[in-house]
């Protein structure tokens, strides 16, 4: 019970509520049900503009930032400022699409609040990779990164490495250590709508890893072949026209 404040010699407690602050918004376009990028690690949102456009044709699509902040980038802060964020842009409920490292932040926050996910997107995320595996891969295939290493990858890289190397560090840190077992077991058992997606040449993770991610998410779970039969880790952003293509097969909410 709380003290009486009016009582002789009473303690006047007050308590603060600090709020978590909303990522930056760099893409907001188009009307309609509600697309939300969560971008690759050390990528910015402009890496994925031409992918962005082509669905805000039919939807309002918004793409943060994940790596450009100020002060010490964690996972719990940011799932509480990717929630920040979608209230302050005045959304309820949307679908989620995240690539490589941002599955990580979409499956925190939609085992959060499944109530607001209508589709979780992962494409060629991070997956139920155990510990250390995705710094074993990176570090296995250095080639495989320099063949991904496109001029608007590079300049997106570049831009968050030079300005904000240490939140990379930390980023890459609890990427590279952390499980997401929990997380997982709470999505499938809210029955969100969980789709995989993942390039049939992934060079950097392990499409086995996508498919388990599937099946634990209880979720579909989906290869994309390209015109020449081989798309990377990269495809999201680098074939944009293949990526929209492939979520029209999937029945989503937001493009229906």
């Amino acid at each position: 019970m709380s003290p009486d404040a009016t009582a002789p010699g009473a303690v006047l407690i007050r308590y603060t509520v600090v709020m978590a602050k909303p990522l930056r918004i760099h893409i907001d376009e188009g009307e309609g049900a509600p697309i939300v990028i969560l971008p690759g690690f050390a990528m910015t949102p402009e890496a994925y503009a031409r992918t962005a456009r082509l669905l805000a044709r039919r939807a309002r699509v918004i793409v943060p930032t994940l790596y450009g902040i100020r002060g010490r980038w964690s996972y719990p802060v940011m799932v509480d400022r990717f929630e920040a964020t979608l209230d302050a842009a005045g959304i309820e409920r949307a679908t989620l699409m995240a690539h490589s490292f941002g599955g990580g932040i979409e499956l925190g926050f939609t085992a959060r609040h499944p109530e607001r996910v209508a589709d979780a997107v992962f494409v060629d995320t991070l997956a139920v990779a155990r510990e250390w595996l995705l710094a074993r891969e990176a570090l296995s295939h250095p080639l495989h990164l320099l063949r991904m290493a496109t001029p608007m990858a590079a300049r997106a890289f570049a831009h968050n490495a030079f300005g904000h190397p240490r939140q990379l560090v930390q980023a890459a840190w609890w990427g590279f250590t952390s499980a997401r077992s929990e997380d997982i077991t709470a999505v499938a058992a809210a029955g969100v709508r969980c789709h995989v997606m993942w390039a049939n040449r992934d060079s950097l993770l392990d499409r086995e890893d996508g498919r388990a991610l599937a099946r634990d998410l209880n979720g579909s779970f989906t290869v994309a072949f390209g015109s020449e039969n081989r798309v990377d880790h990269d495809w999201m952003y680098r074939h944009p026209e293949l990526f929209v293509s492939v979520l029209d097969d999937l029945g989503l909410e937001a493009l229906a």
